[in-house]
This record gives structure tokens, C-alpha cells and sequence, in this order.
């Protein structure tokens, strides 16, 4: 028996590698599928099944890219309807990979199709579960992304998503190991713990939503405090349903330099000009008009969330980071990507057009500003709950992911002096473009954010009151 979690940071998703005496499944792989194909090689193995807990939302699948390469059968639990050709399993069914067996635990919940996959020994003894999003180590899938217009509520899922629980997961033996799809920091649950793996008996000792005494205050436990999910959410879960161009034929469409001139003449259909280098470098120059997305952070879910899947998309990357932009865009379902600035943003720069920048401040001179420009406005740009925990009593909260909502940035304007920050750097340099991009420039990042301005609390006065701008 061979296990491993193929686990992808920026996201926080983890697909899995079974094999068994030559023979190999993939659990939830996600769109670019080198890793397994060339694991299978190398252990001179043949991928035969390809497992899918559900329609993922948070990122577009590998399911159709890894059976066409490998002949492998794609197998989704009930209720699945697809528009390409997969195996819908029953509840309880057992697939043979060598000598182990892959047994189907039918959990809706999270999606009305979530299927966890019991992964049995030669003997016939449980050991391991692979859970999707029904169950994470320390939280359990969200119920609110398979709602059906009146069909079915959020409790409604929640309580299905109790007796799945109850009924397929919580019986099993202490020492099942438990894989989940995500890791902390995924949208697909609100409070993912650290640790990438668990077992049955310490979820069930730990997790909050499997230690509820009822049915009821499961529901209320799950349901509350769910911030929104990202707006790229029902976009991937129809991709991963309808199907999706296949990696190879995007590369070849989207990895192609793009001339200067020929850059400037697509300037005229208003692309997304999509700057991925890092935040420190962009903020020293940029192609005006351009929204900075580092390949450093949570690239994907960022521009999954912020940036319209139907412009089409121009990049400014690194020299040898092209590809690595364009796959992970494609993880979230871009697929308008027109190439790439040939030579970067150095060639446009030593070809003399105009540039743009950001000016970078540390905290303490925010804190020297602060008392004597009337016109000073601090925009903390974090979540809602990160400012209500604690932010500085002057600022003003549009959290990053609202800033493509109308009028969010209505009462900026360039008579202000405004300083953005976010936790730590990233997001607030994302920000900043946003809003340069609308016109607005009197703009200064606060270099460290909240994070470096915390090490400067004598000199701030902190709150968990709201403050708005009038």
C-alpha cells in the first residue's frame, strides 16, 4: 500500500496518490496533472481511477486532462450529473485497486453529491477515509454552496451534512487516518486547523462541529459566523460540472510573448493588464492601469476572486514565470489569457513608456502623519472579522474581495492622502493597484501592515468599533 498527499499550499488543497501492486487512483487532482502522471511513472504504475468527492468550487479539476492522458475511469458519488462521461457510484460501493479496496460513503452536505472514500487493507480492515469537504481537521464543509434557489436552505444542508456525519464518518474506528481536500486557509470551511491529516478519534475529541450534542446546535454551530464565499465559487463548480478546455491546448493559446506595439494595440479591447511579480518589486514601477497579484500569496483564490473571467486577461510576469502564472489561473477557471508582455516590465521601461508607482511608508511614518494632515484617511483593506478583532481607531475597513463592488471606493478621492494597509504587505499592494487603476493616486502602502504598525502601539490607538468616512 502506497499513500501521498500531493498538498498545494496557495490553495489548500490536497490530492492523493493510492496505489496498490501496480495499480493507481488519484483522489480530487487538480487541473494541472503532471505530479500524478509522472508519480505513476516513476513507480511504474497505471493510473485506473480517478476519484471525485464532489464539484469542487474553489478550484477547477484535473478529472478530464489526467482520463484523457491515462485511460483512467472518472467516478463521482450519487446524485452526480455531468456533461461528459463518468461512473456514478451507488452508496457503499467498492472499487478493487490491487489488493485494496475503495469503498463509496455516500455524505451529502456539503454538496448534495459529497462522497467520502474508505480505503480498505488486503485483510479488509479500515485505514484511511478520504473526506473531501464533508470533514477538514478541525471544521467540516460549509453548507451553503449547493442552495437551490427555494429548494433547499442552508440548515436544510447542514442537517443533511449532520447525519452524514453521524451515519458513514463518526462509527468508524479511532485509528482511521482522515484526508481532507483542504487545509487552513481554504474558504470551504471556516476554521481549518494547521495540520494537513488527522484520525477519526482525535476529530472526533477535537472538532467542534463533530463535539455538537444535537442536531440543532450542529446546525447553529456550522451555519453562524460563515463570512460570504468568493465570488469565483459557483463559476468553478460549473466548470468542474460542464467540463473545460484542456490544459495543453490553453498553454499554447496563452503562453505567447505579446510585442510592445502589439501590447499597446490590445490596450483598445480594455484587457485585465495582470501584474504577477512581487508586491515589492511592482510597487517601484508598473505598466500604468495594471493590478498587481504576487505569484508569492494566495494567487489563485485572489484572482478568482477579484478579476472578471470574461475580459480577456494581458500578463506581466517575471522573466521565467510565465507559465507557472498562466497554470495557476487556469486552477480557477481563466481561460481568456492573450499571452504575456515580451521582456516584461523592464523592456517596456528601457523602451521609455510611461510608468507608474506605488510609494511604500513604513509605520512610523503614518504615525508621524497622522496628527497633522486633515486629510490623512487609513483604509484597512483586511477581512471584516480581522478589523472588528483589532485596527486602528481612525481607519476605515474596505476588505480587499469588496473592492469590485460599485461604489466601494466612492468616497476615496485624490484630495485625500491615503494609506492602505492590510496584515502583512500583500493584499494592500493588490488594493493599491485596484484603486490606481480607477484613477485615484494620492496612494502610500503601508510597508509590514498591520502586522509592523502592531509593533508600533504606542504610537496608535486601536479599537474594535467601526469607522466610516464621511
Amino acid at each position: 500500500m502506497f499513500i501521498k498527499q500531493l498538498y498545494t499550499g496557495c490553495i489548500s488543497e490536497a490530492a492523493y496518490y493510492i496505489e496498490s501492486n501496480g495499480v493507481a487512483a488519484v483522489i480530487d487532482p487538480l487541473r494541472d496533472i503532471e505530479a500524478y502522471v509522472d508519480l505513476a511513472k516513476e513507480r511504474n504504475a497505471s493510473i485506473q481511477y480517478i476519484f471525485e468527492t464532489h464539484f469542487h468550487a474553489d478550484f477547477v479539476s484535473g478529472h478530464l486532462d489526467l482520463a484523457a492522458a491515462t485511460g483512467a475511469t472518472i467516478v463521482y458519488g450519487p446524485n452526480t450529473v455531468t456533461n461528459y462521461p463518468v461512473h456514478v457510484a451507488k452508496d457503499l460501493d467498492i472499487f478493487v485497486l490491487g489488493k485494496l479496496q475503495i469503498q463509496v460513503l455516500h455524505t451529502p452536505g456539503h454538496t448534495l453529491e459529497s462522497s467520502c472514500y474508505l480505503l480498505k487493507d488486503e485483510a479488509g480492515i479500515d485505514q484511511a477515509i478520504f473526506t473531501g469537504d464533508t470533514l477538514f481537521v478541525g471544521d467540516v464543509g460549509r453548507p451553503d454552496l449547493a442552495q437551490k434557489s427555494q429548494e433547499l436552505s442552508m440548515a436544510d444542508l447542514a442537517g443533511m451534512l449532520y447525519d452524514s456525519l453521524h451515519a458513514k464518518i463518526m462509527p468508524l474506528a479511532d485509528d482511521v487516518v482522515v484526508y481532507p481536500a483542504h487545509g487552513a486557509g481554504s474558504s470551504c470551511g471556516k476554521q481549518l486547523g494547521a495540520e494537513t491529516f488527522s484520525t477519526i478519534g482525535v476529530q472526533k475529541a477535537t472538532n467542534y462541529a463533530l463535539r455538537a450534542e444535537t442536531k440543532e446546535a450542529f446546525i447553529k454551530e456550522v451555519t453562524e459566523g460563515l463570512a460570504n464565499p468568493p465570488a469565483y465559487f459557483p463559476i468553478n463548480a460549473a466548470i468542474n460540472k460542464a467540463g473545460y478546455t484542456s490544459l495543453t491546448d490553453l498553454l499554447n493559446k496563452a503562453l505567447v510573448p505579446v510585442s510592445i506595439d502589439a501590447f499597446k494595440l490590445q490596450l483598445n479591447n480594455h484587457p485585465i493588464i495582470l501584474d504577477t511579480r512581487h508586491p515589492s518589486t511592482f510597487v517601484q514601477g508598473f505598466v500604468p492601469g495594471s493590478i498587481n497579484i504576487g505569484l508569492n500569496g494566495r494567487f489563485a483564490e485572489w484572482a478568482g476572486s477579484l478579476l472578471s473571467f470574461t475580459q480577456p486577461i494581458i500578463l506581466i510576469t517575471e522573466t521565467g514565470s510565465e507559465k507557472e502564472s498562466i497554470v495557476r489561473l487556469s486552477r480557477v477557471g481563466f481561460e481568456k489569457i492573450e499571452g504575456y508582455l515580451a521582456g516584461g516590465f523592464e523592456a517596456w521601461q528601457a523602451a521609455g513608456e510611461p510608468i507608474d508607482l506605488i510609494i511604500d511608508v513604513e509605520a512610523d511614518e503614518l504615525a508621524m502623519d497622522m496628527p497633522f494632515d486633515e486629510n490623512l484617511v487609513i483604509v484597512d483593506v483586511r477581512r471584516e472579522t480581522e478589523y472588528a478583532n483589532e485596527h486602528i481607531s481612525e481607519a476605515i475597513n474596505i476588505p480587499l474581495d469588496q473592492l469590485t463592488d460599485p461604489g466601494s471606493m466612492a468616497n476615496l478621492d485624490d484630495h485625500h492622502n491615503i494609506y492602505i494597509h492590510c496584515a502583512g504587505g500583500y493584499r494592500s499592494v493588490i488594493a493599491a493597484s485596484m484603486i490606481k487603476r480607477e484613477g485615484i493616486h494620492n496612494i502610500r502602502n503601508v510597508v509590514g501592515g498591520f502586522d509592523a504598525i502592531k509593533t508600533m502601539a504606542d504610537k496608535f490607538s486601536f479599537e474594535k468599533e467601526a469607522t466610516t468616512l464621511n
